[in-house]
């Protein structure tokens, strides 16, 4: 553990368990900051202003210049309000990492729509939610991915469905030569990826709504023609989905205010500057990804390295070809990297801040990076409703395997989750956090939006559902969750989501998904299931789990089955999964009782 800097004198009066960090804030940052009242659209405009002809995005071979992002988003954005789209209007956008989902990001803000981040892992039966709840018409998506979309929109009723559809190739960032470059020279693509990314794809029948062709939606617009940007710091900008205990997905509604904050608190708290080169392989369709990593660097002015899969080798060669200062990640990144049988090639030595979260981050593999570099991993957590980080370790002052401090402009506190008082120093309860970067609520659910917040000392404070304890120095740690949620290397699933899905099959009589260990990633998916009658001796685990890989998103569906007679119930019939977690988490079998 690396402790936290020399602290000023003890108070006479000992203060709060709240402000116990006050002690250990980073000189160089205040507390709190006001962040621009403008739209997250002028932080695009402003730096193309400024470095216009600076790069903003690197694609493999292919670089774009900030001038270059904001005339193509312009020329969608005119695209966009042809085929009708308005201010306040929901658009997916479905796609993995790329400079279309930047510039399509940014192309719905400009007209001040809202952009509806979708994971694209997500199946059709899946995508119907996220068409349907939001009352979507148009999305934006990737041509792999295209035909799941139509897939969905076709299943609903006809009001209901997709009208528009933008598609877009991977290669329409890049020149077609990039695709006959040989995998092992830096920077190009891993050999596996040579077919996914160069494959052409025909657009998808969207029954009764049109299809177009990325370049053709470019070509469509004229820039002159969009109406001028009145978007507002009050309005809604992004919904993003989060999924709960019960039920479907919910959408959190953010505002360019909130998301501003986060952006801004970000770029200030990693040192950041125009000279900045960020390695962007976080999802983008991922609060983190979207706030901490692309707004954050448009903001600055720095210069994004974008991946759209994970790959060790390629982050290697990135990191070392484009000289990255800065990477936000997942801690189970780092650890690959690092295994890396070709680790040693690899110049790591233009990293300033790395840093991120969704998991622990394993103590030797922290050591190392500080042995190794003299780099202090930065962890850090938030949520969905938080915009990203509600907390963080100081970059020169943190701790292993802890939230760390709450962020700029943050209240945070631990409280007992029955009476809402605040629990001394040390003691367990829930975390709940209060700040601007808070969402506003959940869409269409306002009784889940009330159930969400509590008042505290007269301020609005969001209930996270994580427990945990601060410590005497006012660093923040979790230890269990009161809601029941699996984190399988940094991607949440909620179990009630996938046995909703899995119902859907006909040999499923009863399923109760809990987590179980897994050395990679933290936590894996496992189903514990009662299978119909008819089905016994028929159906295989196999089978089961084959059926959700192609039913549900890669990082859902379960890596574990176990077949049982029947699921342990309370005296009311409720399913009582904690007996089944428990049994798992103590290294025994899940058993019928």
């Amino acid at each position: 553990m690396i402790r936290p800097l020399t602290a000023d004198p003890v108070a006479t009066d000992a203060p709060p368990p709240h402000a116990l960090h006050h002690r250990f804030w980073p000189k160089r940052l205040p507390r709190s900051i006001m962040p621009p009242q403008t739209s997250l659209w002028h932080n695009l405009a402003v730096s193309a202003l400024r470095f216009p002809n600076k790069p903003a995005l690197v694609f493999f071979d292919r670089t774009l210049r900030y001038a270059e992002v904001v005339q193509q988003a312009e020329r969608l954005a005119a695209t966009l309000c042809r085929i009708g789209v308005g201010k306040g209007d929901r658009v997916l956008l479905n796609m993995q990492n790329c400079p279309q989902w930047v510039i399509a990001h940014f192309a719905i803000l400009r007209i001040g729509a809202v952009v509806v981040p979708v994971n694209p892992m997500n199946r059709a039966e899946e995508l119907k939610h996220y068409i349907l709840d939001p009352d979507a018409r148009v999305a934006i998506t990737a041509a792999d991915l295209a035909a799941e979309l139509a897939q969905a929109s076709a299943q609903l009723a006809p009001a209901a469905r997709l009208t528009h559809l933008i598609v877009t190739h991977y290669s329409d960032a890049f020149d077609a030569a990039t695709l006959d470059q040989a995998a092992g020279q830096a920077p190009a693509m891993p050999e596996a990826w040579l077919n996914w990314l160069g494959t052409r794809h025909a657009l998808p029948d969207m029954q009764g709504g049109t299809a177009m062709h990325w370049p053709d939606a470019l070509a469509a617009g004229n820039a002159d023609s969009v109406p001028a940007h009145t978007a507002a710091p009050q309005d809604l900008a992004v919904l993003p989905y989060t999924s709960g205990t019960t039920g479907l997905p919910k959408g959190c509604m953010h505002t360019h205010a909130s998301l501003m904050h986060n952006a801004v608190a970000s770029s200030l708290w990693g040192g950041s500057t125009a000279e900045n080169v960020v390695l962007s392989v976080v999802p983008m369709f991922h609060i983190t990804g979207m706030v901490s990593v692309l707004h954050a660097a448009i903001y600055s002015g720095a210069t994004l390295v974008v991946m759209p899969r994970w790959d060790r080798e390629l982050a290697g060669r990135l990191i070392s070809r484009w000289r990255v200062t800065h990477w936000t990640n997942i801690p189970t990144m780092v650890i690959d990297l690092l295994a890396s049988p070709n680790f040693s090639g690899f110049d790591l030595s233009s990293l300033v801040y790395i840093g991120g979260g969704g998991a622990a981050m394993p103590q030797v593999i922290a050591q190392r990076l500080w042995d190794q570099y003299g780099l202090r991993f930065a962890e850090g957590y938030g949520l969905t409703e938080t915009a990203a980080p509600s907390h963080s370790n100081p970059p020169d002052a943190t701790k292993q395997q802890c939230l760390g401090i709450p962020f700029m402009s943050t209240d945070a506190r631990v409280i007992d989750p029955l009476t809402l008082q605040e629990m001394p120093q040390g003691e367990h309860g829930e975390i709940v956090m209060c700040g601007p970067q808070n969402f506003s609520g959940y869409w269409k659910q306002p009784q889940a939006t009330a159930a969400a917040f509590i008042e505290i000392d007269g301020k609005s404070f969001f209930r996270s559902g994580d427990l945990g304890h601060v410590d005497e120095d006012g660093y923040f740690f979790i230890t269990d969750r009161l809601k029941r949620m699996i984190n399988a290397s940094g991607f949440k699933v909620w179990p009630a989501e996938v046995e909703s899905l899995m119902f859907r099959h006909p040999a499923i009589q009863e399923a109760c998904v809990i987590s179980t260990r897994d050395p990679y990633r933290g936590e894996s998916v496992k189903a514990v299931i009662v299978l119909r009658l008819n089905a016994r001796g028929q159906v295989s685990e196999d089978e089961i789990i084959e059926w959700c890989k192609a039913n549900m998103a890669a990082y859902k569906y379960p890596r574990v089955v176990q077949f049982v007679d029947a699921l342990p119930k309370s005296g009311s019939g409720k399913v009582m999964w904690r007996a089944l977690q428990e049994s798992e988490s103590a290294g025994g079998k899940s058993r019928s009782l």
